[in-house]
């Protein structure tokens, strides 16, 4: 049965850190492609969530702030995915799908209630800027989440 073993720590690691890196890594390939801007920037805007305009003041410690703030609402997800994966039966029956649905529930929590009470500063809404960061969550959060989850406990 899926319940026995409802916290593999060494399969949470793995997955905390792929789709951490997948996510980071497409977030910041994207906006490269898009801007034509440093990488960086990327994790200055992370780090605004937490320092407001601070984060784009030259210091050298904000990209690690964004690196930091990053990985920990990736961790978040992930030990979340994994306490519910085992718990919901309907989320063993497709793990891809799973996975899937997971990162629009990721996306709508960072996008809909994380970000609003951040001190990231806020743009224009942009439906094509709206799906492509969707996909991404999807695609390198969700999906990596749903396939090693639904591998870990197929196996127990």
């Amino acid at each position: 049965m899926a319940t026995t073993r409802s916290f593999p720590p060494g399969i949470i690691l793995l997955t905390w850190m792929l789709a951490g890196t997948l996510d980071l890594l497409s977030a910041c390939v994207q906006f490269v492609l898009v801007t034509g801007k440093s990488f960086v920037n990327v994790l200055l805007f992370v780090a605004s969530g937490a320092f407001g305009k601070e984060a784009f003041s030259g210091n050298p410690a904000m990209p690690w702030w964004g690196v930091f703030f990053h990985y920990s609402f990736a961790l978040f997800f992930t030990l979340l995915f994994f306490f519910l994966y085992p718990r919901i039966p309907e989320m063993r029956k497709i793990p891809s799908v799973t996975g899937l649905i997971y990162g629009i529930f990721a996306w709508i929590v960072m996008n809909l209630l994380v970000i609003p009470v951040s001190s990231i500063p806020h743009g224009p809404f942009r439906l094509a800027n709206t799906v492509i960061g969707m996909c991404i969550i999807m695609v390198m959060i969700g999906l990596p989440m749903g396939l090693m989850a639904g591998k870990y406990y197929k196996k127990i």
